[in-house]
């Protein structure tokens, strides 16, 4: 028998984290990549609306140097 595989639930809503904000750095980090780039929806299981202010939030955090722009 093949098995459905196991849906991912975001994390921002079962957490319920009120707002992303860029200066969370902790949280920002946790979609980042070993090479600081953001993880696609797929591997993360975050819904398509925090997707979207994830990325947003992390390219704010880059701008402002929180987070690197390059992994090197």
């Amino acid at each position: 028998m093949i098995e459905a595989p196991k849906e991912k639930s975001c994390y921002i809503c079962t957490q319920s984290v009120p707002v992303i904000d860029y200066t969370n750095v902790q949280l920002l980090q946790r979609f980042l990549s070993s090479y600081s780039k953001i993880l696609p929806r797929k591997r993360t299981g975050v819904c398509a609306m925090h997707q979207r202010k994830l990325a947003t939030a992390v390219k704010r955090a880059r701008q402002l140097s929180l987070l690197p722009s390059s992994g090197r």
